[in-house]
């Protein structure tokens, strides 16, 4: 056991080399230092866990802490740093505690959120039943037939021209078996808005927002989102956006409908479960969190098959791959990469190194899913990788592991399943090389793919 120090932490995020290359930083520190201190935005240290051994156990080991507010918590932004002073979470709670809270969320202003959020057991008892694999298989065909009709729609407009495949398809696709899966009735929205507003238009119909405000709360949300507002810009929106969801459950105290806020009060709230805050802070998490990590996955795994022709060609001739594939593919990428953050209750030694309490923690499951000793040769993606008891961490590990998991892996079995049968000369309407990625310190991900087909 080593308490080694460090005279000049490297700083972190790191920044991916090119397009959706992990940053090379995590192939070195796996093999010469897996568990290592890096220096922050606002210049403290935290330890960076590289290794899926030890990402696993820093996910499971409840001598650490998730709560935020303990000094020392690591935050990787000035928006996450004000964010950290709300109203404690479940996502920022430890156990017992964390067991009291049924419903709430967690507030970022500058990390992008997504359904991984939703992955604590506090919360389980109302959404759960909603994403069993055995709901989510009977969902199967309907999930399907939506995939069909949005790809059946971009062949009748025609391929010969590029086409917006985000807009059209990425996007659309999960904010649709959303909108099934809370049983609500939506009318597909036209899609010659900015993408932003297409994706939000369901999310804010499954919570119940008045359309007559979508306008005014896509632009809060594009404030303190699109990562070039100024913290106390974010600030700003973050609140409006809170204000306005509260006056919307007061509202729905009031007279409740057929959305999800309703279900909220009349469940949880006027029984007494819950308090007002509570219920605002998740609808808030519904609204901000959307599905931006399903979007980046297909995306990314259609550069990915363009990208390795032999694989495309197999998944062509037998789409019963596309399962194989989808496994494979949330190894390679980690769309939602930055989220396992924790703070040390009491010393702990983990990969040799003491870890005193109050020190910082972050473990980078996007590495472990390229750990060499795990997953052989893990830089080439290989969709016939023999696979043992190990698994990749792109729905996290132990009590947190994604609540969606399987409604995730549906939707891409699916879509995988489907789009080269529906368009089997699909292509890139751009060289690859001026595809725009997400920030090269921020999760992968991909802004915009231009296809003809």
């Amino acid at each position: 056991m080593s308490t080694a120090t460090f005279s000049s932490p490297p700083k972190f995020p790191f920044a991916r080399p090119a397009a959706a290359e992990p940053p090379a930083e995590y192939a070195r520190l796996r093999a010469t230092d897996p568990v290592s201190k890096v220096e922050l935005w606002d210049g403290s240290h935290a330890w960076l866990v590289v290794k899926h051994k030890d990402v696993c156990s820093v996910l499971t080991d409840e001598r650490l802490s998730k709560e935020r507010t303990r000094p020392g918590f690591p935050e990787l932004s000035a928006g996450g740093k004000a964010a950290a002073k709300n109203k404690p979470t479940f996502v920022d709670m430890d156990a017992p505690q964390h067991m009291h809270q049924r419903w709430s969320s967690t507030i970022d202003l500058r990390l992008t959120l997504d359904l991984t959020l939703l992955c604590s057991s506090t919360c389980r008892s109302m959404i759960e039943p909603i994403f069993t694999r055995e709901h989510i298989d009977a969902m199967r065909p309907h999930i399907q037939k939506t995939v069909d009709s949005l790809l059946d729609n971009m062949i009748k407009e025609g391929g010969e021209k590029p086409v917006e495949l985000v807009e059209k398809f990425s996007l659309p696709l999960p904010s649709f078996v959303s909108s099934s899966i809370f049983r609500l009735q939506l009318k597909p929205p036209v899609l010659a808005n900015a993408q932003v507003f297409v994706h939000l238009k369901i999310i804010y119909g499954i919570l119940g927002v008045p359309a007559k405000d979508l306008e005014y709360l896509t632009q809060c949300n594009a404030v303190r989102s699109n990562g070039s507002a100024t913290a106390t810009e974010a600030a700003n929106a973050n609140k409006e956006l809170l204000d306005y969801l509260g006056d919307l459950v007061d509202q729905r105290v009031a007279k409740p409908l057929d959305d999800l806020i309703s279900r909220l009060v009349v469940e949880q709230l006027i029984p007494g479960h819950i308090e007002k805050s509570d219920a605002t802070q998740m609808a808030f998490l519904m609204l901000v969190a959307g599905n931006a990590t399903m979007v980046s996955m297909i995306n990314l795994g259609i550069v990915t098959l363009l990208q390795n022709p032999d694989q495309l060609n197999d998944l062509k001739a037998d789409p019963c791959l596309a399962k194989v594939f989808v496994e494979e593919l949330c190894r390679f990428h980690t769309a939602s990469a930055m989220a396992a953050r924790r703070v040390a209750k009491v010393d702990i030694t983990l990969g040799g190194k003491l870890i005193k309490a109050g020190e910082s923690i972050i473990a980078s499951n996007q590495s472990a899913n390229r750990d060499e000793e795990i997953f052989p040769d893990p830089d080439t993606f290989n969709m016939y990788r023999k696979r043992g008891t190990e698994q990749a961490l792109g729905y996290g590990w132990g009590p947190h592991r994604c609540v969606a998991e399987w409604l995730a892996r549906a939707e891409l079995e699916i879509v995988f399943a489907t789009i080269f049968q529906k368009l089997p000369n699909l292509k890139l309407a751009i060289p690859e090389s001026e595809i725009k990625y997400s920030s090269p310190k921020k999760d992968v991900g991909i802004v915009e793919l231009p296809i003809v087909f």
